[in-house]
């Protein structure tokens, strides 16, 4: 090779080796943060809004200063509502990506497409949306609500004097997992307040199912058999076309209720809400709880939707995965500092018994043994603006049950999850 030829070819490999060095050490000096949502398909609804309230609370924590003095790097990934396309983009998130912490999933099929994945490979899983229970994982922090802290509570309610005092229900759901397995659970609580199994109807639809008007019809003839109440589990955009039929034939609150585990303010968003009053919601926590951390945190989302051109940003809306989701960005950032590191088995440790003031009013804390939050549980009304007013609360903060007392069995399980080893 000619001697000029060879400089160049030098200077040009050490410049390559010396960008790749100073990309390296600029990756090393954020902190990698997967972001798991669907953003297209049937859960695009109720899962978009997760992924921007996410995008936002990283934001904010990096305008702060970030998390052990370095940046928080989201990487957004999107599955589609596809349930295998979960694990491919979860192994992509903890393998390619190396990321250090997941937050994601809102179908329980699609938490247990991922969590084999976040077992064998040590990763770290948030899991924002209330479910069914009977799982505890060491690389799952569940955020959202157990049954006993969202659906128990709510069939208590609606056999209450103040929530009707149902004597029939109506269960209809979704048909996957989270569904059926509440509904298994409920079947057995309503069993142990005597209720039998003539005056329990159990109805499932296919994901993105749109019509309802024979459903309803037979809602309507079940109720003809005593005080009747509808408990919904229906996941996505089928709610949409549900709420729309209940309206066309006129079926209200105040005749036959519908309490609703899988719709907030986001699912109501766009949908005439003026038949739908008096319907009910349970939940830990509603936009229109009235404290100073709530109107600060709905502030704060508005001005992100409108700063970041969101669609419809001059009417978004708060909720409830939402704030689970903005609480398990914060603990896990708290359990980060507090470990010096973002190695999953010290951040695990750090999590127990970490606390947060939550814009539900209440001050959240994860529990130091079954990775789930203590969790305030409200009940809302649907109101004409698409909000719901908070008929019923708990006092405080409600220890979550994985295992339900309801499912035979449960009793000889613990609540603990078992250690992993480290990797």
């Amino acid at each position: 090779m000619h001697r000029r030829t060879f400089v160049k070819a030098f200077a040009l490999s050490a410049s390559v080796i010396s960008m790749g060095l100073a990309f390296s050490a600029q990756a090393a000096d954020t902190i990698k943060v997967g972001i798991m949502h669907s953003l297209s398909g049937t859960m695009a609804i109720s899962e978009t809004p997760l992924k921007d309230v996410a995008l936002m609370t990283i934001a904010d924590i990096n305008a702060k200063g970030g998390v052990l003095g370095k940046q928080l790097e989201p990487v957004v990934v999107d599955p589609a509502s596809n349930w295998p396309l979960f694990a491919e983009k979860a192994r992509q998130l903890l393998s390619q990506d190396k990321a250090a912490v997941v937050f994601g999933c809102w179908t329980s099929v699609s938490r247990k497409s991922v969590l084999p994945v976040f077992e064998e490979l040590n990763g770290l899983l948030f899991y924002p949306v209330q479910y069914e229970g009977e799982e505890m994982s060491p690389n799952v922090f569940y955020t959202g609500a157990a049954p006993n802290q969202q659906a128990i509570p709510a069939v208590e309610y609606l056999m209450s004097e103040d929530g009707g005092a149902a004597k029939r229900y109506f269960l209809l759901g979704t048909d996957y997992v989270y569904p059926r397995t509440t509904n298994k659970i409920l079947r057995a609580f309503l069993h142990s307040k005597g209720v039998q199994d003539k005056d329990i109807e159990e109805v499932y639809t296919p994901f993105g199912y749109s019509d309802y008007q024979t459903i309803v019809a037979n809602i309507k003839k079940f109720s003809a058999g005593g005080k009747t109440a509808v408990i919904s589990t229906i996941n996505g955009d089928s709610n949409v076309p549900f709420y729309k039929e209940l309206a066309n034939q006129g079926l209200k609150a105040t005749d036959v209720p519908v309490v609703a585990f899988s719709v907030g303010e986001e699912e109501l968003r766009g949908i005439d809400t003026k038949p739908l009053v008096g319907n009910l919601a349970a939940w830990n926590y509603f936009e229109s709880v009235d404290n100073p951390t709530n109107k600060a945190f709905v502030a704060e989302w508005k001005a992100y939707a409108k700063a970041h051109k969101l669609p419809n940003a001059d009417t978004v809306v708060t909720n409830d995965p939402m704030e689970a989701t903005y609480v398990g960005i914060h603990m896990w950032a708290q359990a980060v500092e507090k470990a010096g590191t973002t190695d999953v088995d010290k951040v695990r440790a750090a999590m127990a018994g970490q606390t947060f003031k939550a814009p539900s009013g209440f001050t959240l804390t994860m529990d130091a043994t079954n990775h789930h939050l203590h969790k305030p549980v409200m009940i809302g009304e649907i109101e004409g603006n698409g909000q719901f007013n908070v008929v019923w609360q708990t006092e405080g903060p409600v220890r979550a049950q994985p295992w339900s007392p309801f499912i035979t069995g449960n009793d000889k399980k613990s609540d603990e999850p078992v250690k992993m080893a480290s990797n």
